[in-house]
């Protein structure tokens, strides 16, 4: 008996107890916005299992003995059996659609009794677990081979294919936030310039269509500029040779002005689109022969950057037409195309109105007119944010927003000092799912990002989402306390 509770005292005593107080204050603060958003006047109290609170606070209490039976469990059990934990929590997700009922759209909730559960949230440590085991294979150097790349992408993926086909858009994305820590083990700066680059291009695209520059989309000419641009600078940089920016800079100043000349004084009808994109290849035909001269074979990469650019501006309307009507017109209302303030922007305008009404110090606890009259669709879920604005005001926000930076810069700190690249890697894979829910959420909330339908985790109400974001934490506490434990 006086082993077992040494031994008990002794993994209390290891763990990263600010990580956990920062855990508990969240879920705490959860349980409480949550009881604010959902109540409705008939003073039931915050445990009645008949409230959403009620029902959090049961969650809570099987989130807590999950995390305490994940802290018992040997660390390198994790690392052990990390592949079939995710190959059986694959074929967990292939099943779901065939058996999981309908929910607004989407089957991907399993029901075992009044009980339901989302697999798609398990998924996230599943998928972290098996990319440390990857990474922390022998000898395993993302750079070194392209199937390195396979291998590692095809983790990422599969889980995000297997969920856009429940019709879990929001969390299918969330696994995207696994690319941050590839790039932090070895990837390119390249791939990640790339997907921004194509985000902004996406947008620019999407947004300025309306109006015309010499015939072209405003959107796709300010696209070309850009390409231009980017041409320029990476010439420079991988040639190391001011005079070929210069050179490049003079062809495309050229082609403006004869363009004007064409369009403007002379007041002729011209292909400017043809014109400006064979420019482009100009440029791209004389940046293959200096790499050849200069032995600058990086140059080529700036002809790469460019080709890619084009063929994905011409592509974003086939692929935005790919999206459903009610994700177009989300984007649309976040871009500022559309104002559909009874439609697709509803949820956002009522939120940034409860927000905003907060004021600094907020209307006070269960006084938020907003809230109470049930004007923010889906508050107690992926909405929370906006009870704490109102209630709690500016003071609020920024403390929750306060506990959510200490956290996520806790748990980088935790990567950082784990001994072996499995700890590292999971660790970091944690801290990306963290921001990406934190920034998307937020931004959703105060209209700076499309409504994608992703919890705040530990604050939104949900079984699945708060016992997925325990797992993943508490797997990370083990191993960090492992490392305590070896020091000693």
């Amino acid at each position: 008996m006086r082993n077992r509770r040494s031994e008990t005292s002794s993994i209390l005593r290891n763990v990263d107890w600010p990580t956990i107080i920062i855990y508990v204050l969240l879920v705490v603060c959860g349980v409480f916005s949550i009881y604010a958003a959902s109540y409705d006047f008939d003073e039931a109290s915050l445990f009645s299992i008949d409230e959403f609170s009620g029902k959090q606070i049961r969650w809570i209490g099987l989130a807590f003995a999950i995390g305490f039976i994940i802290l018992l469990i040997d660390a390198r059990m994790y690392e052990t059996y990390a592949y079939p934990i995710y190959i059986a929590v694959i074929i967990l997700l292939i099943v779901t659609p065939f058996i999981a009922h309908g929910i607004k759209g989407s089957r991907s909730w399993i029901s075992f009794g009044s009980m339901s559960l989302q697999p798609a949230e398990f998924a996230k440590f599943a998928t972290a677990l098996a990319l440390a085991k990857l990474f922390s294979g022998y000898q395993f150097v993302l750079n070194a081979r392209f199937s390195n790349y396979v291998a590692a992408i095809t983790i990422i993926i599969l889980p995000v294919i297997l969920i856009l086909a429940q019709n879990e858009t929001g969390s299918a994305l969330t696994f995207m936030a696994l690319f941050f820590v590839l790039y932090r083990e070895g990837m390119s700066g390249l791939i990640l310039f790339s997907a921004m680059l194509a985000v902004i291009i996406f947008v620019v695209a999407i947004k300025f269509t309306e109006t015309a520059v010499l015939g072209i989309p405003t959107g796709e000419f300010a696209i070309l500029l850009m390409i231009m641009a980017i041409m320029t600078g990476m010439s420079v940089m991988y040639s190391r040779r001011t005079e070929i920016g210069r050179n490049l800079l003079i062809g495309f100043a050229s082609v403006g002005l004869i363009l004007w000349i064409l369009t403007g004084p002379c007041g002729l009808e011209v292909p400017a689109l043809a014109i400006i994109l064979s420019s482009i290849a100009i440029a791209c035909i004389y940046i293959i022969v200096e790499s050849v001269r200069r032995r600058r074979s990086k140059m080529l990469i700036a002809c790469g950057a460019a080709l890619f650019s084009i063929a994905f501006m011409f592509s974003v309307n086939f692929a935005f037409n790919q999206l459903q009507p009610h994700q177009q017109q989300r984007i649309k209302v976040v871009l500022g195309i559309e104002e559909d303030l009874r439609g697709a922007g509803y949820n956002v305008n009522q939120s940034k109105i409860a927000i905003g009404s907060g004021g600094f110090f907020g209307k006070g606890y269960l006084n938020g007119t907003q809230t109470k009259l049930k004007y923010v669709p889906e508050q107690h879920t992926d909405f929370i944010f906006c009870t704490i604005g109102e209630e709690k005001g500016f003071v609020g926000a920024l403390v929750v927003i306060g506990l959510y930076i200490a956290l996520i810069l806790r748990v980088i700190a935790i990567a950082e000092r784990q001994p072996k690249t499995f700890g590292r890697v999971y660790a970091y894979c944690v801290a990306s799912y963290f921001i990406f829910h934190f920034c998307i959420n937020i931004g959703m909330v105060i209209g700076l990002c499309p409504v994608i339908g992703i919890p705040l985790p530990f604050l939104s109400y949900g079984g699945s989402s708060l016992w997925g974001f325990t797992i993943l934490l508490f797997i990370l506490l083990k191993f960090d306390q492992n490392r305590r434990t070896e020091l000693r």
